[in-house]
């Protein structure tokens, strides 16, 4: 059943690769490494399969970016997939639970919730308070993906109440609404505000710090490429990998 499954989630996927074919590198078999990351890696893991590629020659990067929920899901309902890249613990542990991780995972990186406005701030934006006057519209995720959860948390923690003006499927969704005008703000990562810098500003409150996210990664039980999944794992997480992640926006894990 996990093998009908798989096949079907590999024609429906759109996986987005990162890069070009070849012969296999050694201990590197099949060529190919397929991670599923959440959304908000797009930018960073994009960089970092270019990266891999090209210090393994031969091996080609697929990811799948989308919001952690759904891709732990396709992950547990046969979706063919080598490593998988969490936006919160609470994700990665449908995995786990689900005996699908090859191993424990670690943390890779931190992320932390701001607001972001239009350029300029034409609505004066300061804090979570401000997101709850008449007829601002915001833009948040759904609550069962990691953005949408610690939105609830900071806005719990604040006292805020509000209505959103929409629900998004992951952060990427939730800053589109503001890039296209159709809300005054969004509560997004930092490291998507600061991938749109230039569209959006980023303003930062006090209660982010009551939510802030862990990005565990771990290699697949069901993995195709195993040996390949192993060296694009130790690859995101050497001091080179966490450059690029940190020069995202990303915070090194605790203890790095």
């Amino acid at each position: 059943m996990r093998a009908a499954v798989a096949a079907t989630a590999a024609l429906t996927l759109g996986l987005t690769g990162c890069g070009g074919a070849g012969e296999p590198a050694a201990g590197d078999a099949g060529g190919r490494v397929t991670v599923f990351a959440a959304a908000s890696l797009t930018e960073s893991f994009t960089r970092l399969g270019r990266d891999f590629e090209a210090a393994h020659p031969g091996i080609t990067v697929t990811v799948n970016f989308a919001g952690s929920s759904a891709l732990a899901t396709q992950i547990t309902q046969g979706a063919p997939a080598d490593v998988f890249v969490a936006a919160s613990p609470a994700t990665m542990r449908t995995v786990t639970d689900a005996g699908d991780a090859a191993g424990e995972p670690v943390v890779l990186v931190r992320n932390q919730l701001v607001i972001a406005v239009p350029a300029g701030n034409p609505g004066r934006v300061a804090g979570l308070a401000d997101l709850a006057g008449p007829g601002v519209k915001v833009a948040l995720c759904a609550e069962q993906v990691p953005c949408g959860a610690a939105a609830q948390a900071v806005l719990g923690a604040a006292g805020v109440r509000l209505t959103p003006a929409t629900l998004e499927r992951d952060v990427k969704g939730a800053l589109a609404k503001v890039r296209l005008g159709e809300a005054d703000a969004a509560l997004v990562y930092r490291t998507d505000a600061r991938s749109a810098a230039g569209d959006v500003d980023a303003v930062e409150f006090p209660e982010s710090a009551r939510a802030v996210n862990d990005y565990p990664v771990v290699v697949l039980k069901h993995a195709g490429n195993p040996d390949g999944a192993r060296a694009f794992v130790d690859h995101v997480r050497s001091a080179a990998g966490l450059a690029v992640l940190t020069a995202a926006g990303f915070q090194a894990p605790q203890g790095r």
